[in-house]
């Protein structure tokens, strides 16, 4: 209890440091989900009135006065004022115009893309498969029925679901979307007997409240939202059970979601208005616009499929114009602001950008990804420290524990796969591979269905399994990026490749992971096969092959061609070189594509270095060091020092040989009813429990330790020590059976040379529990 208490009153002194900025009527510490959960389950009553009540009156401006305030900023004309004023004005009272989305490309369904189950994506995809087949229907809709009225058989999980936590059914609209895009990728049968289970009980939970309303908490929650009153993000949570219940309509074909969620939307319609009449212009409703996510991108989205003027009505109020209008007048002014909460709020305007037309939004979405990509992204494609954006350019003493909420990389992928489709360009299809594979791979525990993480630790010597909320359990989370990790990992196959219309249809191949597709506007299925990468023969092989059961048309494959490879890449057509585009471009080719066609591409993959994102020169000598996509980390629980003595890259850092997993041994010993063996530890040989398959121990090197030595005699290996005495029991406690290693190197795996010693480099995404350094220091 003293160490929570202290871990708590840690986050406390931070964000008494440094709150976020006030662009919401909350207290701007609250934005934070993991310090309202601390301070919600606190038992300190004078800290929670401290917070909770003496901010309450923390209110926005309004629409026209939060844009009005940004004239000065933008360095207009006198004259141009007025023109100022009108723009925003037609811009808010747009009531929809004909789509523009023809003149984008369009993902290839979830349905028609299967992954290869060998690959990393598809263990990771099987691995989330198992874990959202273990949930329990009565535990996931528990809170559901409590409010509903309805008999409550079973127990609620725990976590955020708890049914005394106000984010309680946040998750199960996570659940919503997540089992929708995997039945789609997967067709799994008891899967979609789970998911219209759950719709099915929710339907009778919005039924038996008559008035359209459907949340695991009461109503009475909006009612304090509305008197702005202290409460944890109702709409927040709303958004997230709308938009799971949008995708079981759009993605699983089930009716009764749709008409559930347009309930829900119309009783949201009416209440919002009738809290705007009660509201005087300086108690705008823009005052109560609170954490609300992407309220306005799953309203957007409804209003797609229904065609209702009040949906898009609604999406708009939940526009935060103290945000977004940042983002229009070109300010970098992220710092300050909660990640999670505002990422969500660009998609929406990315929404309202295909349903409108409106070109502003466009350019706000552009701007945005720019100067995330350019001050205040991570090597591995993440932002956020804590929860929130830092300065730009400030990165180097943000890195701890706390990087990189999962969250903002789920969204962060949106952002850009968005921007990929009305652009074609490919800087947002190499942004999504480097976020994908660093930072969404990266939050699972190996193979254990349900154990994720919450923020991937980015600081010298860190560990998943060290920090502040460590890795989750399978039933007692249920954070917000437990929502995000489920359909991350649902939804694998959701950009690999997208098809441009038209007389000569084309297939964008975006991403390389095995998979096929059954692309029916081409007429063809085609599989994509890619090489598993190994280090010490860089290079990407992706073969390409065809069926198909009609008379093939012509049509054109593109093929991206990332920054990370050479000119030196090569591409043949049933054996015959094509002649390469230049990197960061698209390999076209286009024919009437047959059974016997056969694209392979050899991509060369070469170390690179990368500075922090970081101006101050005293920080200029922190890079990280990646291999292609992936970023590689040093085993390493302290020290970060490198030592080059060459320009080549090359020369200091080497790849491991597949046959050096042949020199990895673990040093085991019976006793009694367990196993230990032996470790290394802070410089010091000592006995643990012997680790489960999988988790790397330091090798034990065969030098003398302080007068001990180790020696072997067939398969025994003694360690001999000057102990002054040679008796049975410390022999045989000084016995160990040699076995082949817990685990092995990574295929990808290097040594680095440093100044005081080597590094073990290896993915990111590989790792469970060891301790690791992503930005070394490079002298």
């Amino acid at each position: 209890m003293k160490t929570k208490m202290i871990t708590f009153m840690f986050w406390v002194l931070c964000f008494d440091l440094a709150v976020g900025k006030e662009c919401t009527n909350t207290p701007t510490e609250l934005s934070s989900h993991t310090f309202r959960y601390q301070l919600l389950n606190s038992n300190n009553k004078t800290l929670k009135q401290q917070v909770l009540l003496n901010h309450h009156d923390h209110l926005t401006p309004t629409d026209d006065s939060a844009w009005a305030s940004l004239l000065h900023r933008k360095v207009l004309k006198q004259e141009d004022e007025f023109g100022w004023m009108m723009m925003y004005r037609q811009m808010k009272n747009q009531r929809g115009k004909s789509s523009i989305s023809g003149r984008f490309l369009n993902e290839v369904g979830l349905g028609n893309v299967r992954l290869d189950p060998d690959s990393n994506h598809g263990q990771a995809q099987q691995t989330n498969l198992d874990y959202l087949l273990m949930l329990d229907v009565d535990r996931l809709v528990w809170s559901f029925r409590k409010t509903a009225g309805l008999p409550t058989p079973g127990a609620a999980y725990g976590g955020w679901e708890s049914p005394d936590q106000e984010l309680r059914g946040h998750f199960v609209g996570h659940y919503l979307s997540a089992t929708a895009q995997m039945w789609a990728s997967t067709g799994n049968d008891n899967l979609r007997e789970k998911m219209t289970t759950v719709v099915s009980i929710l339907g009778d939970c919005q039924e038996q409240m008559s008035n359209g309303y459907l949340s695991a908490f009461p109503s009475e929650f909006f009612d304090r939202f509305e008197a702005v009153q202290p409460v944890w993000a109702p709409y927040y949570t709303i958004h997230k059970i709308m938009a799971g219940l949008v995708d079981q309509y759009v993605l699983a074909g089930n009716n009764q979601a749709l008409k559930i969620v347009t309930q829900m939307a119309d009783y949201f319609c009416k209440r919002v208005q009738n809290v705007i009449k009660q509201y005087t212009i300086e108690r705008h409703w823009r005052s109560l616009n609170e954490e609300t996510g992407g309220m306005n991108d799953v309203m957007y989205r409804l209003y797609t499929i229904t065609g209702d003027s009040k949906h898009l009505l609604l999406a708009h109020l939940f526009d935060k114009p103290c945000f977004l209008g940042l983002l229009a007048i070109k300010a970098d002014e992220l710092s300050g602001f909660h990640s999670n909460t505002h990422i969500p709020i660009v998609v929406g305007s990315q929404m309202r950008y295909e349903v409108t037309g409106d070109p502003l939004y466009k350019e706000i979405s552009m701007f945005f990804m720019d100067i995330v990509n350019s001050s205040h992204m991570y090597a591995t494609g993440g932002t956020s420290v804590s929860e929130f954006w830092s300065e730009p350019k400030r990165l180097a003493t943000t890195l701890q524990t706390e990087n990189e909420e999962s969250c903002t990389t789920y969204n962060m992928l949106k952002v850009s796969r968005n921007l990929f489709r009305w652009t074609k360009e490919i800087a947002y299809a190499d942004y999504y591979e480097r976020a994908l594979t660093n930072g969404v791979l990266s939050i699972q525990r190996g193979k254990e269905p349900g154990i994720m993480i919450y923020m991937l630790p980015l600081g010298p010597g860190k560990s998943k399994a060290t920090g502040y909320h460590k890795w989750g359990t399978k039933f007692d989370s249920f954070w917000c990026c437990y929502g995000t990790g489920i359909e991350s990992f649902s939804k694998l196959g959701d950009s690999i490749y997208f098809e441009e219309a038209g007389k000569d249809p084309g297939l964008y191949i975006i991403q390389y992971i095995s998979s096929s597709v059954n692309w029916k506007s081409g007429q063809i299925v085609l599989d994509q096969k890619v090489m598993p990468v190994v280090s010490w023969d860089p290079r990407l092989r992706v073969t390409t092959t065809f069926s198909s059961n009609k008379e093939g048309i012509s049509s054109t494959l593109n093929f991206r061609i990332p920054f990370w490879t050479t000119s030196n890449a090569k591409v043949t057509l049933n054996g015959q070189g094509i002649p390469l585009t230049s990197v960061g471009s698209f390999l076209t080719v286009t024919k009437k594509w047959s059974l016997s066609d056969v694209i392979t591409l050899e991509l060369p993959i070469t170390l690179r270095m990368e500075a922090i994102e970081d101006e101050r020169s005293e920080y200029a000598s922190l890079h990280a060091i990646l291999f292609g996509p992936y970023l590689l980390v040093g085993l390493s629980t302290d020290d970060s020092d490198l030592k080059p003595d060459s320009d080549s890259i090359s020369d200091w850092i080497t790849s491991i040989p597949s046959d050096y997993n042949s020199h990895l041994i673990s040093l085991s010993q019976e006793t009694g009813k367990s196993t230990i063996a032996l470790a290394h530890t802070t410089n010091t040989i000592t006995t643990v429990k012997l680790p489960d398959p999988g988790t790397r121990m330091v090798r034990l090197e065969s030098e003398s330790q302080k007068g001990c030595f180790v020696y072997s005699f067939n398969e025994t290996v003694k360690l001999g020590c000057d102990s002054g005495g040679s008796d049975s029991g410390f022999l045989a406690g000084t016995s160990f059976k040699m076995m082949d290693g817990i685990s092995n190197y990574s295929p990808i795996s290097f040594i680095a040379k440093g100044l005081n010693r080597n590094y073990l480099l290896q993915p990111l995404f590989s790792l469970r529990d060891e301790h690791y350094t992503v930005y070394f220091k490079v002298s």
